[in-house]
């Protein structure tokens, strides 16, 4: 085990799980600096790296070319030490259903610092439960992030569902500019709403039906929504449905995941319902995209103020690692679960 100087994440802090791993990987290779992760998922039912976090710390170390001492399946202690990023043409091979978006989302940021374009190939989960569908990545984060002039697209050649996964998405990611910022502490004004009914190996009428009970709860509170149907090719069987807020500067996104036993129109509206909850809460951005973006703010200059639906653990936790590793300071204002604000500040 690598025992130099180097930032010493504790992994059990917060919430405990991957995102300090996924975070705290992207963040020593923007900054060059080495870091030693300890307690890796400590709060977790099975600690330690799993396939998809350890395909991410390899992942980390190609693109930089750096190094990786304690790393493998089940290891709760490792270290990191990143060299140059290096643009390129990438393919990662997760062996399981595990996140596809989850790999992309640590190597998105320091890619986006290289001196040209990037081609990264992730083959896993694509819509698989605890992380973000490629819907919600495509859709909402990197056209919000586009507005912040980090530029990245995405393309979708296979679904991976769980358990067997093999879905494959590919991400081409371009040298950051900068634009203006966007604001993020207005009330979201809901402008229309979008969304995709999709399946997989099964019968047409679940993904009908996850749509139509969508369309006619969101109806009933005076909102029109235009929603696709989809039989997606996939290795196994899966239903998925996925909202998208548009508003006038913002998108926020909602999803739910079917299973064996659990009806459509329970899927549709778990997806309805945390939409509502969102437009209820007075907050510019959604809960999830609150987390996603946060070290994106603190790569722009500037102090900046964001509202969010409701502050969540992985928020709390993502703020402490970015702050372990970049001179900014986040003060978070209110209530775990509650409706609250972001205020990122630059340290003199």
């Amino acid at each position: 085990m690598y025992l130099g100087k180097s930032i010493v994440i504790d992994g059990s802090y917060g919430e405990g799980g991957g995102q300090i791993v996924r975070t705290s990987l992207a963040l020593a290779a923007m900054s060059g600096q080495r870091c030693r992760i300890t307690n890796v998922r400590a709060n977790r039912s099975k600690p330690g790296l799993r396939p998809q976090h350890l395909t991410a710390v390899r992942a980390s170390s190609q693109i930089c070319s750096g190094r990786v001492e304690g790393a493998a399946v089940g290891s709760r202690e490792f270290a990191f030490i990143p060299g140059k990023i290096r643009a390129g043409d990438y393919s990662f091979h997760i062996g399981t259903a595990g996140s596809a978006t989850l790999v992309l989302q640590t190597l998105l940021p320091p890619l986006l610092g290289a001196d040209r374009e990037s081609t990264v190939v992730v083959t896993g989960g694509t819509h698989v439960p605890w992380s973000p569908p490629y819907h919600y990545l495509e859709q909402v984060v990197l056209p919000v992030l586009r507005q912040f002039g980090f530029e990245a697209h995405l393309s979708l050649q296979r679904w991976g569902w769980y358990p067997k996964g093999g879905g494959q998405i590919t991400a081409h990611i371009h040298p950051a500019r900068r634009r203006q910022m966007i604001p993020l502490d207005e009330p979201f004004e809901l402008q229309q709403v979008s969304g995709i009914s999709a399946s997989s190996l099964l019968p047409a009428h679940i993904r009908e039906r996850q749509a139509r009970q969508a369309e006619t709860v969101l109806r009933r509170q005076g909102i029109t929504a235009n929603i696709s149907l989809l039989d997606a090719s996939a290795a196994s069987a899966g239903s998925f449905l996925f909202l998208c807020a548009h508003g006038k500067d913002l998108l926020a996104g909602f999803s739910a995941l079917g299973k064996r036993g659990k009806r459509a129109e329970q899927v549709a509206d778990e997806a309805v319902e945390a939409m509502l909850h969102f437009l209820r809460s007075g907050a510019a951005v959604d809960v999830h995209l609150a987390d996603q973006i946060l070290i994106y703010l603190a790569m722009l200059p500037g102090s900046h103020r964001m509202t969010v639906a409701a502050i969540s653990r992985h928020l709390i936790t993502n703020a402490w690692v970015v702050e372990r590793f970049l001179p900014v300071r986040f003060h978070i204002e209110g209530d775990l679960n509650r409706p609250g604000t972001v205020v990122k500040k630059d340290l003199d």
